[in-house]
């Protein structure tokens, strides 16, 4: 059993397990580690990532994900990013937002239902023009090649997978559309936190394997021309802090070389 406590009192944040007990002080990188810990079970638990929209669209993201995904598409500026599942397209709209901002860029989005509302409200969006909507299974055949059919020869492509999140439908999406990825560019393979939920409310059991994580891990194993490589801060003044810490996307950054 693992026990973590705050002490504002004293500045402290002890972890407790069968191992001891280990005190660190509140402005240390093992305390956030610690209380990002607990803070992401929290937020899962109270469903706090349903709270915000991107104008005007709901955008199930957590916040420090999104900010982190700005900077690198903002680095890299690709031509088209490639986002399976749509919901309410508020991520569609973010990503939309930023090759507005940048004057280049769009974005695909596919989903194997597009509701007729979601679908109406993104259709008559400000942003709409950067934004294709394809409905239907992303590892279906007939809908990857008419994702590849709307990407033209020298542009440069970034993947988001955001839909089914079992390991083998995951699987299947990166085995999909790795090879449409440009050098340099990033595969995102989202919500591996998955797999540290088990037990919470709205997990299933068989999470622990049966996630988006473990089918990086596999693919992997298949591949060569991909290495896993989070981007890192490109500006940092923390406290020592030095990885993506507060994120519902471990292991999700597949770089190919």
């Amino acid at each position: 059993m693992t026990t973590i406590k705050i002490d504002l009192s004293s500045d402290q944040v002890t972890l407790e397990d069968d191992n001891g007990s280990l005190a660190y002080p509140m402005n240390s990188p093992e305390a956030f580690a610690l209380v990002s810990k607990a803070w992401l079970r929290c937020g899962w638990d109270t469903k706090y990532v349903y709270t915000f929209s991107w104008l005007g669209r709901p955008v199930i993201q957590l916040p420090d994900d999104l900010i982190r995904i700005q900077e690198v598409i903002y680095r890299l500026k690709p031509d088209v990013l490639i986002e399976t599942g749509v919901a309410h397209g508020g991520s569609l709209i973010f990503y939309a937002s930023l090759f507005k901002a940048m004057n280049r860029g769009r974005v695909i989005g596919i989903d194997i239902e597009i509701r007729p509302h979601n679908r109406k409200a993104i259709e008559e969006h400000e942003l709409f023009d950067y934004i294709t909507l394809i409905e239907g299974n992303a590892i279906d055949r007939e809908v990857v090649e008419r994702a590849k059919s709307l990407v033209s020869h020298g542009e440069s492509i970034m993947v988001v997978l955001d839909s089914k999140h079992t390991k083998d439908h995951v699987l299947g999406e990166l085995n999909a559309y790795a090879d449409l990825v440009s050098s340099g560019f990033y595969i995102v393979a989202t919500d591996g936190i998955m797999k540290d939920l088990v037990g919470a409310p709205r997990s299933q059991p068989d999470w622990e394997d049966n996630n988006p994580y473990m089918a990086v891990v596999e693919f992997l194993k298949q591949r060569n021309d991909f290495i896993l490589d989070s981007p890192g801060f490109l500006f940092n003044e923390s406290n020592g802090i030095s990885e993506h810490l507060t994120t519902y996307w471990p292991g999700a950054w597949l770089k190919k070389k």
